[in-house]
């Protein structure tokens, strides 16, 4: 028999069909939301302990994502397939845990042949599911009741708007009680050291270098002088941030300068203070702004040094452009290069 493709025009239509069913569900579970949701988020916000996330199948694949957007919001969680809890892995549980159990049904068998054991070791039972009336509703200490889902699956069988609907309910817990628990960009940073999501929220001087990796020298002595000091013990750094007599930052002297004097035959601009060809008044950063200001003005600036002050306006550490490598993706890195020319 030859399979009778439909006009691409018809896949298209068919697969905006899916997305707005997934949508219209989506709506209705949240008009569903009512008190039940207010007392397991509170259950969850009390918990001593950990959110325990259980499922069977698609179920505990949500409950993975589930838990790590508890875990990446303030609130510690692991999951449990329910298919191993009875095989041992029930020891996983603390009794002053929380379970939130994942079914659609409320009548999966993995599932109901551990409530007992839920009920025994954990604090609390928590449950998602479309079905008030099934066994796990009924013996859980609360019920987020999704309400009856029709699968948008050609077949009516893969889950598709049942998952979808577990996944915002799963988000609304996590950031009801992420707004509960006062969470902030800070905290956020902290759970995010790496990629994209970290650079955005890390404060400058995580990275920034400091100490024996910085030149700093009084604007009143001579370039000779500056750059005759004792050999750095840290990394080398194209830039000199100098201070007045009150150890203010008041200017910033760069290789590229002092190449510039040498290419324009400056010769007796080096027995100088080096405050009369110095960049007055430069661009800083105090310590506390987050890395990814710190970028924007590098990148917006075309500058490849940065200085960081503390709250009295002295040097405390310097963001040097190199330093950014392995921090951004390298799309990222090269167009700030590029940028500092």
């Amino acid at each position: 028999m030859t399979l009778q493709l439909h006009p691409i025009d018809d896949r298209l239509s068919y697969a905006r069909q899916i997305v707005r069913g997934e949508a219209a569900a989506l709506l209705s579970v949240a008009d569903r939301l009512d008190d039940s949701f207010l007392a397991g988020v509170e259950l969850l916000h009390r918990c001593p302990g950990r959110v325990c996330i259980t499922g069977t199948g698609k179920s505990a694949d949500v409950g993975q994502k589930i838990a790590g957007t508890l875990n990446s919001t303030g609130t510690r969680a692991y999951t449990l397939d329910a298919t191993r809890a009875v095989h041992g892995d029930l020891g996983m549980i603390h009794q002053h845990d929380v379970v939130l159990a994942l079914s659609l049904s409320g009548e999966t068998e993995e599932i109901v042949k551990v409530l007992p054991s839920f009920r025994q070791l954990a604090m609390a039972l928590v449950a998602i599911t479309s079905n008030a009336q099934s066994t796990l509703a009924k013996n859980a200490d609360v019920a987020l009741v999704l309400g009856p889902l029709e699968e948008v699956c050609p077949l009516g069988l893969a889950p598709s708007t049942s998952t979808t609907a577990m996944i915002a309910v799963g988000d609304a817990l996590a950031f009801v009680l992420m707004r509960m628990r006062e969470f902030t960009h800070e905290d956020f940073a902290r759970f995010h050291p790496a990629g994209s999501l970290g650079r955005k929220l890390v404060k400058v001087e995580a990275v920034m270098r400091q100490g024996n990796d910085l030149r700093i020298a009084p604007c009143h002595k001579t370039i000779r002088e500056v750059f005759a000091q004792e050999r750095r013990l840290g990394r080398r750094t194209g830039a000199v941030m100098l201070t007045d007599d009150a150890g203010k930052l008041t200017g910033l002297f760069t290789d590229s300068d002092l190449a510039r004097l040498f290419e324009q035959h400056r010769d007796p601009a080096f027995d100088r203070p080096i405050r009369e060809v110095m960049t007055p008044a430069p661009l800083m950063v105090s310590v506390g702004t987050r890395l990814s200001d710190a970028v924007d003005i590098l990148r917006n600036r075309k500058i490849s040094e940065l200085p960081v002050v503390d709250a009295a306006g002295k040097p405390v550490g310097l963001i040097d452009i190199t330093d950014l490598i392995g921090l951004v993706s390298r799309e990222e890195a090269e167009s700030y290069l590029r940028a500092a020319g």
